[in-house]
C-alpha cells in the first residue's frame, strides 16, 4: 500500500478543501495492558488536545484493542491507527538507532535526566530518518526509572546468584545479565506474570510500576533495590501521514500538550514511587540491597563490552553510533548542569502542595 492510503479516514477529514477550519475528528491510539504510571502521559494528552480543540480533536486510547503491542510499529506504518506506544526492545531491527538509550548503565539517575537524553536522542536526524521508514514521527518518550528485578527462588544476594536464572529481560538489560550468567527471555509485559507464575522464568525485569500493574510483585518473594542495570526506552510515536494532514490548529494543540503531559507524567510516577516500599512490606517481598563493590563488578562485566559492541555493530550499518551515544552523555552532562527537577525534588514539591491543600481544608472547616 502506498502511504497516501495509510491516512485513516478520520485523519483525511481533518482538513476541508480551500483551507477551511478544521472540522471534528477522532485519532486511534494503541498501547497495551491497562491504564498506569506508563500510560498517563497518553491518556493527559488526549485531554489537553480534547481541551484546546473545544473537543474537535480527540483521541480513542485503546488497551490492547487495536494491536498487540510488538505489533503497534506495524501498525502506524500501514496507518492502522494514528498514535502508538512501543518499546525499542521489542523490535531492535526495526528501530536500532534508539537502542542506544538501552545500553547498559548509561548513568542516568532520575525520570528528569531520562527525558532529557530521550528527546534529545530522538531529534537527532538519523533517528528520525530510521523511524521515518515506518511512516513514524517520534512525539515523546515514556520515561521510566532503572529497572530491577523481582523474582521467585533463592534471592540473588550477589553477582553469582544469577548464575543459571531465566529472567524475562529485553535489550540492553538482557544482554547485561548474560554477563553474569541469566538467560534472559523476551516475553512481553502482559505475558510476565504467567511466566513468573508458572516458572517459565524465574525473574522478571520491570520499572516499579510495571510489576504492579503486571502483578508479577503479587508472586514475587524478593526485589533487587539498587542494582540499577538500565532501563528500556518507549516511544509514543504518530503515523506521520496523519500528522501532516492535521489542521494548523490542531496541529498547535498537539505539540503544546506534550510537556504539560509530560510534566503530568513525571508528577504520577513520584507518587508511586513515594509508595513503593510500603507496597513491598505489604506483599511481603523481601528488599535486597547490594554494595558499591558488587554494582561495580556487574558494571564492570556489562557496561563497557556491551556499548562498544553496540557502537561497532551500529557503525557497521551505517549508523552514527559514537555520536548517538556521545550525544548521550553530553546531554546527561547539560541537564545537570542545568540543575534539573529529580524526582526527589518533584516528590518533595508534591507533599509541600499536598500539605497545602490540607491546611486550607482544615482552614474552610473551621469558618
Amino acid at each position: 500500500m502506498k502511504k497516501t492510503l495509510h491516512v485513516t479516514l478520520a485523519s483525511t477529514l481533518a482538513i476541508m478543501i480551500g483551507g477551511a477550519e478544521a472540522i471534528a475528528l477522532e485519532w486511534n491510539v494503541s498501547v497495551w495492558g491497562k491504564r498506569r504510571a506508563f500510560t498517563e502521559h497518553v491518556e493527559k494528552l488526549a485531554e489537553l488536545v480534547s481541551e484546546k480543540t473545544g473537543g474537535d480533536f480527540t483521541m480513542n486510547v485503546s488497551y490492547g484493542g487495536l494491536s498487540k503491542n510488538k505489533e503497534n510499529l506495524d501498525g502506524i506504518s500501514i496507518g492502522a491507527f494514528e498514535m502508538a506506544q512501543f518499546c525499542a526492545g521489542y523490535h531492535r531491527d526495526k528501530n536500532p538507532t534508539i537502542t542506544v538509550l538501552e545500553l547498559p548503565f548509561l548513568g542516568v539517575a532520575n525520570l528528569d535526566e531520562e527525558v532529557a537524553v530521550s528527546h534529545a536522542v530522538y531529534a537527532h536526524p538519523a533517528v528520525q530518518k530510521d523511524l521515518a521508514r515506518w511512516n513514524a514521527k517520534l512525539l515523546m518518550t515514556s520515561p521510566m526509572p532503572q529497572y530491577n528485578v523481582a523474582g521467585v527462588g533463592a534471592e540473588p544476594r550477589d553477582l553469582d546468584g544469577f548464575d543459571g536464572m531465566r529472567i524475562r529481560a529485553t535489550g540492553g538489560l538482557g544482554k547485561a545479565f548474560t554477563t553474569v550468567g541469566a538467560t534472559p527471555t523476551s516475553v512481553t509485559a502482559t505475558e510476565a506474570y504467567t511466566a513468573l507464575e508458572s516458572g517459565v522464568v524465574d525473574s522478571v525485569a520491570f520499572a516499579q510500576h510495571a510489576h504492579l500493574a503486571f502483578r508479577t510483585i503479587d508472586v514475587s518473594k524478593w526485589w533487587t533495590a539498587n542494582l540499577n542495570p538500565g532501563t528500556v526506552n518507549c516511544p509514543v510515536v504518530v503515523n506521520i501521514d496523519a500528522y501532516e494532514g492535521l489542521s494548523d490548529e490542531h496541529r498547535a494543540a498537539l505539540d503544546s500538550s506534550i510537556d504539560e503531559a509530560i510534566d503530568h507524567y513525571l508528577a504520577n510516577y513520584a507518587v508511586l514511587l513515594e509508595k513503593w516500599d510500603t507496597i513491598l512490606a505489604e506483599k511481603k517481598v523481601a528488599k535486597i540491597s547490594y554494595s558499591d563493590k558488587t554494582i561495580e563488578a556487574f558494571k564492570a562485566k556489562a557496561a563497557d563490552p556491551i556499548r562498544e559492541a553496540w557502537i561497532k555493530d551500529m557503525t557497521a550499518e551505517g549508523l552514527p553510533a559514537q555520536e548517538l551515544y556521545d550525544l548521550v552523555v553530553t546531554t546527561l552532562a547539560e541537564t545537570r548542569a542545568s540543575g534539573g527537577m529529580s524526582n526527589d525534588d518533584i516528590m518533595m514539591e508534591i507533599k509541600s502542595i499536598s500539605s497545602r491543600i490540607e491546611a486550607l481544608k482544615k482552614a474552610a472547616e473551621a469558618l
